[in-house]
């Protein structure tokens, strides 16, 4: 599956997550050090969708023997046009702590099956947009005393929130928005204690995202402005 627009400007986040299959490749054998140094030069040079796609198209995802299906493109709504991409591999963390400080969890990171955050009269932002994951179950604890914790989620991602709040709360925003769970998206519960602080989980498509979408839209009004006026003059 590819994004469907080739020429669509790639973000510096896309680039990222295609230099993040290429070491995935590497530590496989899939591709030697030559190769590898050489695609990854093309990745940070590509500027459009289009140059991207043909550096891993020939790679299967991460741990699998399945085809990439380009998963590192995102569709008109904001949802990664595969999540098979975004599952498997070594967890790169697998809890935060803050206590009278703040720790953070964001851009393009491993979720551990298992994350555990704990702050106290702190606070930490654990963001899934970028991130991948372990396993396709994650379970993430969240506990706060006197501080709080905050989750974002992209859209389309399977989302459970199961926390309890005592003098304080374990919001849960994602059920505010119309955007279905995607077929193939990993399951995600988040579960924890809230004591006099609180724990917010939100669904949040990324700023870049929220760029590329304005300019899809402004290139499709250009586009009927200019069927518009081919048929004028026809």
């Amino acid at each position: 599956m590819t994004s469907g627009l080739p020429e669509m400007r790639a973000s510096d986040a896309e680039r990222d997550r295609v230099a993040e299959v290429l070491r995935d490749a590497v530590a496989e054998g899939r591709l030697d050090m030559e190769e590898f140094d050489q695609r990854l030069d093309a990745v940070y040079k590509a500027r459009t969708h289009g140059e991207l796609e043909p550096l891993v198209r020939d790679l299967p995802v991460p741990g699998t023997g399945g085809p990439v299906a380009a998963p590192v493109f995102s569709s008109s709504s904001g949802t990664p046009a595969s999540w098979a991409g975004r599952v498997g591999g070594p967890a790169t963390s697998r809890g935060g702590f803050a206590f009278w400080g703040g720790f953070g969890r964001k851009g393009t990171w491993t979720v551990g099956r298992r994350f555990t955050a704990f702050a106290m009269m702190g606070g930490g932002e654990i963001d899934l947009r970028e991130a991948r994951f372990e396993d396709r179950d994650t379970v993430i604890r969240c506990f706060t005393v006197m501080g709080g914790i905050g989750i974002t989620v992209p859209p389309g991602l399977d989302v459970n929130v199961k926390g309890v709040g005592f003098l304080g709360g374990f919001g849960d925003l994602t059920t505010q928005s119309s955007e279905p769970v995607a077929p193939d998206s990993p399951r995600v519960t988040i579960t924890g204690f809230a004591l006099l602080g609180g724990v917010g989980v939100e669904r949040k498509i990324t700023r870049a995202e929220k760029q590329r979408l304005k300019e899809a839209r402004k290139q499709e009004k250009l586009a009927k402005k200019a069927e518009a006026a081919r048929k004028e003059l026809g």
